[in-house]
């Protein structure tokens, strides 16, 4: 792996129950990686819940985010969005969401996506809170919404970002930030993003493991679980420095940089 960095994953879903057995080895396995702090993904009302707490059990070091994913956008109820205006005034969580739409799997009829993105877009205009936002398969309409509410609306990730140029410079044009996540280490579907990856500025540009998902195919030496962590983001780093012709120690610097300021988060 690439030298020891100050780095920020800013989208990790710490409390799936792959991580149930070692969940405290993993933080501190990351932490001994240079990663000082990562994001905790809401990504349902009981997954908010369970990031909150995890999140105020490691004071500075992780925080969360509150939302409700695609994938449960049928399960948005006004409780639902109640919830996540409360879990929001923690001072722990950071930003709304992971909202957005994903007609690539449609577990939710794309009715109810849009619904919830719109009820989510609406809490983050009315706490000013960034958005960390999911997009998959579904750029024109996520786009359309996302543009009609932009000036309303704080900062914006596009988090796990895999899609067309088009899209990366519609996304840039609304000053959206992006996430980079290890897709950008798979040859098979990756490629296009190590062209794309020179073209985010600088202080515009996250990165992310969003584990246990997309451990990076390139990654040496593997890993012997199939679960990719937030320990290996110093290697996604590495990709992506390589692909902006950059050290990792400056793609580090300024990934961090613009997440702290993104999120608000406290210095190390």
């Amino acid at each position: 792996m690439t030298p020891k960095l100050d780095l920020i994953d800013i989208g990790c879903n710490l409390t799936h129950d792959s991580f149930d057995r070692d969940r405290e080895q993993v933080i501190r396995r990351a932490t001994e990686a240079g990663v000082t702090q990562m994001i905790i993904t809401g990504a349902s009302e009981q997954g908010s819940e369970q990031a909150l707490e995890l999140a105020q059990h490691y004071p500075g070091h992780l925080f969360a985010t509150a939302g409700v994913h695609p994938h449960h956008a049928a399960d948005y109820t006004d409780a639902t969005d109640q919830r996540l205006r409360e879990l929001l005034t923690a001072p722990q969580v950071v930003a709304v969401g992971e909202a957005g739409l994903d007609y690539f799997r449609d577990f939710s009829p794309r009715k109810a996506q849009l619904r919830a993105f719109e009820r989510q877009l609406q809490i983050a205009i009315d706490t000013g809170l960034p958005m960390f936002l999911h997009q998959r398969d579904a750029h024109e309409d996520f786009y359309a919404l996302l543009k009609s509410v932009r000036e309303q609306t704080s900062k914006v990730v596009v988090h796990c970002f895999t899609d067309t140029r088009e899209a990366l410079y519609d996304y840039l044009e609304l000053d959206c930030h992006i996430g980079i996540t290890g897709w950008i280490c798979d040859e098979r579907r990756g490629f296009h993003l190590k062209e794309l990856v020179a073209d985010i500025p600088s202080n515009r540009l996250l990165v992310e493991t969003d584990s246990p998902y997309l451990k990076p195919r390139n990654l040496r030496p593997k890993l012997k679980s199939n679960r990719n962590e937030p320990r290996v983001l110093p290697w996604i780093v590495g990709t992506i420095a390589a692909c902006r012709s950059e050290s990792p120690e400056l793609t580090a610097a300024n990934s961090s940089r613009a997440a702290r300021e993104f999120f608000d988060l406290p210095p190390q």
